[in-house]
Order: C-alpha cells, then structure tokens, then sequence
C-alpha cells in the first residue's frame, strides 16, 4: 500500500473510532500529510536539477552524509526517511496548540489512534491552529500556539526533509535529523516524556560523534556557541518554572496567585532582555515570546529535558547504541508506572553536569585555541 493510500485509510480509522466530531480535524491532518508527501522528491532528483541552486545543493548534499551518518555510526533506522526533499510555502510544516489552567503547568492532552495521548495539538494550517487555541482560550485557560519545523511520522511514512529546516546550521540539522530518526527507534504511546527525552538524549550523542569525526573547527565552535546559547535559555526557563509551581502550590487566594503569576512572567522577560544582551544580541528565541507568555510556555519543557539524565546513564550502562535501543524499547513496552521506576533508577546514576555534548565540544575547543 503506498503512503498516501495508507494515510487516507488511517484517516478513516480514526475517524470510526474517534466520531464524527473529530472529522474536520482528521481530514485536515490527512490532508497535510498527503500534501507533503506529494511534494516531496528524492534528493537526487533536486541534485540532478540544473534549475536548483548550489546552495541548496550543497545543503542536500550534507543532508545525505548526515542521513548515511547516522545509519552507518549511529545505528538509525537506514529507510526511506529523510532521504527526499520538499519545499513547502510557509514558515512551519505545522503548529501546535499548548494549554493549561490558568494556575497550573499541567498541560492539557488530546488522544489519538497510534501516537496515544499527547500534550498538544497540531495542525497544518496556522489559522486553524489560532482558531482552535481561541476556543480553549474561552474555556478560561493558558495557551500557546507555536510553530514546528519538523515531525516524526514514527515510521509509518517516508519523512521528507523540509525547507522549513534546511537551511539550519550543519550541527543544528544533524541534531534535528538525528532527534527524528530516534522516535522510529522506539515509541511509548501516551507517554510524551519518555519519547522526547529519548530522542533528545539520542540527538545529543549523534552530534558528539558527529562533530569528533566531522573535524571541523568553524562547525564545532558555532555548535558550542549554539549549546550554550540553549542551555543558558533552558535554565532561565526551568527556574521560573519551579517558581511557578511553588507559587501555585501555595496558600495564597487564586487572586493572589493571578497577580504573582503576572508579575514573574514580567520579570522573565526582564531577565531573558539581559541575557540577550550576554549573548551580544542574539535573537533566536524571541519568537518564544511572539505570543503572551503564559503558563503553556512552560508546559512542555520538562517533556523534551527532564529524563534525558536518565538515557544518558542508561547509554553509559550499555555502551553500544544496538543494546541501548534495545533496552529503550523494552522499557516502551513496559506499564508506564514500572517504566518511571527505572527510569528513576537511572536518574539517580545521572551527574548533574553539563551535557556530553557540551563537554566534548568545549574540550575539542580549548584544544584548538
């Protein structure tokens, strides 16, 4: 069955089993999915294309070695994904809708066939995204609407790289492609943070040996300054979390709670003005504050960052990335409650230090200098 046929039956399936008032949002899912495969070429094909341009050639080209990279030295799935190219008319390939209550971080999650529960929503058109977020936003609570470059089909279809991320520095794409590939390695339905700290724990070592046997000294100082960037951003995030939740938490009045809440969410941008200026103006998260901020910012944070100790120490156990996946799908396979227990297991073997990433790239620096 090609993948659109199979894309348009999985539509109706989750259709059937979900009700008629989920249709508009599984028609728009299957449509978007099938538009992009639909526009989506082998990489040869746009490499053989005297009508495209060298430097999108030459960023094709290192898609290529990245993909064979992480086949051959990381032990990825070696499949169709990421092996074609599709240029697509806007920003995003999607974006995702965030909410949660007014004066709570829990997020709100969405069920679906396949993938289980999930803390977003996504949608393939921006303006159904604003209107679905207008709707929650009348419910009384906190929301995000956010853009998304990339995506894992799971391996259920033949990803394709997007221009929506192409042009990305080389350690960054290799981090993304890498991260997209892990969610085929393994996947936990129901189970967001299991799945992105995997992932995320996979892209961080992915780029550690891709940066070693890559070599290249302009490549791996931009990814340091890049790393440091994301780390100094993720801290400021992760403390004004904590103070968030101490602060709902707390014995103050809901009113009470709804003034301190404003008045933090004020002095994180206050804080995120100056560490702009440490960075010597580097813009690239302003767009996490292009909507106002609310508790939803935060929600996701610990999906992608909380566990990935956990997968570091179990990388280290292991050695191998094959008895790595391995043990990684056999705790997918788990109940979620005995998963959490060794993961926990795991975190508590963690040290508390920058990422591996970080280290190696740094030490590499300072012996180059």
């Amino acid at each position: 069955m090609n993948d659109l046929l199979r894309m348009a039956c999985a539509a109706l399936m989750a259709v059937a089993l979900s009700g008629c008032a989920e249709l508009s949002y599984y028609v728009q899912a299957a449509r978007g999915q099938m538009s992009l495969l639909a526009d989506a070429r082998p990489i040869d094909r746009w490499l053989s294309d005297p009508d495209v341009k060298d430097d999108l050639k030459g960023r094709l080209r290192r898609v290529r070695d990245i993909r064979e990279f992480a086949a051959r030295e990381l032990s990825l799935p070696d499949n169709a994904s990421y092996k074609s190219f599709a240029r697509l008319d806007r920003p995003f390939v999607m974006w995702n809708v965030v909410a949660t209550p007014e004066l709570s971080l829990k997020p709100e999650s969405w069920c679906f066939p396949v993938a289980g529960c999930v803390d977003y929503r996504g949608y393939y058109d921006q303006h159904d995204a604003q209107a679905f977020a207008r709707q929650l936003r009348e419910r009384g609570l906190d929301v995000r609407v956010s853009g998304v470059p990339a995506y894992s089909t799971l391996g259920w279809f033949n990803d394709p790289v997007l221009s929506t991320f192409i042009h990305y520095p080389e350690a960054e794409l290799a981090r993304l492609l890498f991260h997209e590939l892990a969610h085929q390695v393994a996947y936990a339905a129901g189970d967001s943070q299991f799945n992105e700290s995997f992932a995320t724990a996979v892209e961080e070592f992915g780029v550690e040996r891709w940066l070693e046997m890559r070599g290249d000294k302009e490549v791996r100082t931009a990814y340091l300054a890049f790393q440091r960037r994301r780390e100094d951003f993720l801290s400021l995030l992760e403390g004004y979390r904590s103070r968030l939740e101490d602060l709902y938490q707390s014995p103050y009045s809901d009113a009470q709670k709804r003034q301190r809440k404003a008045a933090l969410l004020t002095d994180m941008q206050d804080d995120y003005a100056a560490l702009k200026q440490a960075w010597g103006g580097y813009t690239g998260y302003d767009r996490w504050f292009s909507e106002p901020m609310s508790n939803a910012h935060f929600a996701l944070i610990s999906t992608y960052h909380d566990l990935v100790p956990a997968f570091r120490a179990l990388l280290k156990e292991k050695a191998a990335l094959p008895a790595f996946y391995q043990a990684v799908r056999a705790l997918a396979r788990a109940d979620k409650d005995q998963r959490r227990l060794m993961l926990e297991r795991y975190m508590s073997m963690a040290q508390p230090a920058a990422s591996a990433v970080s280290r190696s790239v740094a030490n590499q620096a300072v012996a180059t200098q």
